[in-house]
């Protein structure tokens, strides 16, 4: 019987992004083209295409403009969890500021589906050593599992050397599921979604997350954006040639390589591929 690996989408538009962050403020998010909605609709599609169910990690700045979007999600199966209020990174925030944030966002989810949020996922993954703090509230705030950290050295973000699969952080019932990693000659590369996965030749990642499921016998964590799937996107100027870099290479191959992907192993949503370990 095949392992059923975690696919997960993480709802923001192009303009939320980290590496926009010193060129995109906040204040300013409403004078750019909002494309999430389509997008994400589009994904829903691919998704539909290929009989897969997801979880939607939403910040609740999209939730508060596209509620219909939140519905249909729920509507259609996927699993609807919380990415936050703003997209702003953990280890910016006062823990009263985290707190208050990411209540109000996961109650707006609730309140648009009728039913508890059981996930979380942090903007640009910012649960790193210097913000374990989040693990906490995450847990008061009646979160069963979050997937923030990812067990990878970065320079954004990342804890080297934390579990490379699911563990409880916490005293109580919240679940750490990692963004997955492949070990290879002692090293850990990534193997879960995202710029990697645009980046890296389709075999490569492919073998990788084949090896994660063969020999470590453990699910895969799978991750992508809306707006990767949107080449057409507006170009955002005064950007660092890494930011560039890193938010657009091969925006154009994405949607090829996903319905590859979705073909090629098996998926389903988070809660229910990591049930049995409590989320």
């Amino acid at each position: 019987m095949s392992i059923v690996n975690a696919f997960s989408v993480d709802v923001e538009d192009y303009f939320h992004v980290e590496a926009m962050a010193r060129t995109v403020r906040p204040e300013d998010w409403q004078r750019f083209e909002y494309r999430a909605e389509r997008n994400t609709r589009r994904l829903l599609e691919i998704l539909a295409d290929a009989g897969i169910r997801a979880t939607f990690f939403l910040l609740g700045w999209i939730a508060q403009r596209s509620p219909g979007l939140v519905r249909d999600i729920h509507a259609a199966g996927h699993e609807i969890a919380c990415h936050g209020e703003n997209h702003q990174v953990i280890f910016r925030q006062s823990r009263s500021q985290f707190e208050r944030e990411t209540r109000a966002a996961k109650a707006r989810l609730e309140d648009l589906t009728g039913v508890p949020v059981a996930g979380y996922r942090a903007a640009t993954y910012s649960i790193r050593h210097d913000s374990l703090w989040a693990l906490e509230v995450l847990e008061a705030l009646g979160f069963r599992y979050d997937s923030s950290i990812f067990p990878i050295r970065h320079d954004l973000y990342g804890i080297p050397d934390a579990p490379r699969f699911p563990w409880y952080p916490c005293k109580g019932r919240l679940l750490e599921v990692p963004i997955t990693t492949v070990e290879v000659l002692g090293q850990r590369l990534p193997c879960g979604g995202g710029g990697y996965f645009r980046l890296l030749p389709y075999r490569l990642f492919r073998a990788g997350l084949r090896r994660v499921n063969s020999r470590d016998r453990q699910p895969g964590v799978f991750y992508c954006h809306p707006w990767e799937i949107d080449p057409d996107q507006p170009r955002v100027p005064g950007l660092s040639w890494k930011s560039r870099f890193r938010h657009y290479i091969h925006l154009d191959r994405m949607e090829a390589r996903l319905r590859r992907l979705l073909a090629d192993f098996s998926w389903d949503r988070m809660d229910r591929v990591f049930a049995a370990g409590g989320a």
